[in-house]
């Protein structure tokens, strides 16, 4: 593993274990096992480092929610909150952190929900026969709810988002 791609995978789990405020550069440099030097010759600030952890996080998401049905997009989300954890949403940690305030961050939490509404309004699309903005919003609300609520019910959130995601779908095609 290079020293660009071991430092981004320290900080992402310390990001996503203590938050991008309460994780230090004296913590990411010890985590990374490298010295600040090599910390900022890599990562060049704290802001660029939070970047490219969460453009690594988009690029890992997005591989595993390529999928084509709800059923399959909630079975993701499960798989992957058990693998990584049931801590929320990182991007939107991201964002309450920073308060939207740092362009490069909002940017990236904005590309990221983008990509995640525009794969959902695919998924519906492919399920449904046609475009259904309203549904496809509502499947949003659900999976965005089970990520939270996931973070104290575990699991057991996604399962009933999904569920109820099922039900809307079967509801569109009577």
């Amino acid at each position: 593993m290079d020293t660009k791609t071991k430092l981004i995978s320290s900080a992402e789990r310390l990001f996503d274990r203590h938050g991008f405020t309460a994780t230090g550069m004296d913590k990411l440099t010890q985590a990374a096992g490298m010295s600040s030097r090599t910390l900022y010759k890599h990562a060049g600030s704290k802001t660029a480092l939070i970047t490219d952890v969460l453009a690594e996080r988009h690029r890992r998401f997005q591989r595993s929610i390529e999928v084509d049905s709800v059923t399959a997009l909630f079975d993701a989300l499960e798989a992957w909150v058990r693998v990584e954890g049931c801590r929320g949403c990182l991007f939107l940690r991201a964002q309450g952190e920073t308060g939207g305030d740092t362009p490069e961050i909002a940017d990236a939490v904005r590309t990221h929900k983008a990509v995640l509404y525009a794969k959902i309004q695919e998924i519906v699309s492919l399920e449904t026969g046609g475009l259904h903005p309203e549904l496809a919003e509502q499947v949003l609300v659900l999976y965005e709810g089970a990520t939270a609520t996931a973070v104290y019910r575990g699991v057991d959130a996604i399962v009933s988002a999904r569920a109820a995601a099922s039900a809307l779908i079967q509801q569109a095609h009577a």
